[in-house]
């Protein structure tokens, strides 16, 4: 059951639900340039480029190899791609019978989920667009869902049930259920080594969780208003949490201790993310505006004000000196930006 009226924006449609810096904004959309297209196209020996990756990242082992060249491949193919690409509907799937509420991929792409307010998580191979599994067993509105990426092999369903799921992708059992939640969950995340997940619910806190003993780890608490977003930092020692109390908080994750406060926001925090080197945070905010933070210290970098809308998302690319915002602007539903750091 859920703890009492939901706010508007976890409605399911027409049906009740249960209880400094120097910045500039480019032109286009596309920054990373032909250049680094030119180089990875015209690479022939994929072999010894592998074998430069290889020396530089101890991960890399002779097991991975193989998979590692067939990425380097796929990767020149795309590349090759003309870039002004025309996209058309590929599929239409409908076996849910009540609306969804998200969708997730794995890491190759290969596979993806559906959650629904009809209390279910489908599976589906993307190619084909088969329904591959039904993972059936909580008894609310499944809201959030992830892949355990970049593994793939594990599913986390949060529910307005209070609980959250962890599920096998290949056989679909259900290894835990996590109880410790008071109000319905509405965001959820792993951390990248997959051992741990974090669940964000409208009792204001995050727990993490860890995903072979289904054990509760830690309880972080700090929050005056509804966690809304969350997001793990590279090497899973840090996580910062959004909240509707307008503020986001960074988390030492080994400790659970509350690192920073990032405070500034007028409005709800809708988004947040680290950059993939960890040094910067963006968050974005029902305040139209979306701000930079120093990952490290906490503190306050710039405020980019440019959507006359909410900023629903932030998403860094993976140099961590562009990221995109998207908004509910009526003629500007996403914009680029990019930042030249001064020292």
């Amino acid at each position: 059951e859920c703890t009492g009226a939901l706010p508007p924006r976890y409605w399911q449609p027409l049906v009740p639900t249960e209880g400094q810096k120097s910045f500039h904004r480019p032109a286009v959309a596309h920054s990373l340039g032909a250049p680094v297209s030119s180089i990875y196209w015209t690479i022939t020996d994929v072999s010894a480029v592998v074998e430069e990756i290889k020396k530089g990242e101890p991960l890399i082992t002779a097991s991975c190899l193989e998979h590692v060249i067939h990425l380097i491949h796929r990767l020149q193919e795309k590349l090759g791609e003309k870039q002004n690409h025309k996209f058309t509907l590929f599929k239409a799937l409908r076996t849910h019978i009540l609306p969804l509420t998200n969708v997730a991929f794995n890491k190759s792409g290969s596979r993806f989920i559906t959650g629904s307010y009809d209390r279910t998580c489908k599976l589906w191979d993307t190619a084909s667009g088969e329904e591959l599994r039904t993972l059936e067993g909580h008894k609310n509105v499944v809201y959030a869902i992830a892949f355990n990426n970049p593994y793939g092999d594990k599913i986390a369903t949060g529910s307005f049930d209070r609980t959250c799921k962890l599920w096998s992708t290949e056989t679909g059992e259900c290894y835990h259920t996590l109880r410790g939640h008071i109000a319905e969950i509405v965001c959820l995340s792993f951390n990248p080594q997959s051992t741990l997940v974090a669940t964000g619910s409208m009792d204001t806190t995050v727990k993490l969780w860890d995903i072979e003993k289904g054990e509760e780890v830690a309880t972080l608490s700090g929050h005056s208003a509804e966690i809304i977003t969350m997001c793990f930092n590279t090497t899973g020692d840090r996580i910062i949490t959004g909240s509707f109390d307008q503020i986001a908080i960074v988390w030492d994750v080994v400790t659970g201790r509350m690192l920073h406060t990032l405070i500034g926001h007028q409005g709800e925090i809708s988004s947040a993310q680290f950059s993939w080197d960890g040094s910067l945070i963006v968050t974005g905010s029902m305040d139209k505006t979306c701000m930079l933070w120093n990952a490290v210290t906490g503190t306050h970098i710039a405020t980019l004000a440019d959507h006359r809308e909410e900023v629903f998302d932030v998403c860094f690319d993976y140099t961590g000196r562009h990221f995109a915002t998207a908004s509910a602007d009526g003629d500007s539903l996403c914009s680029m930006w990019t930042f030249v750091l001064t020292f």
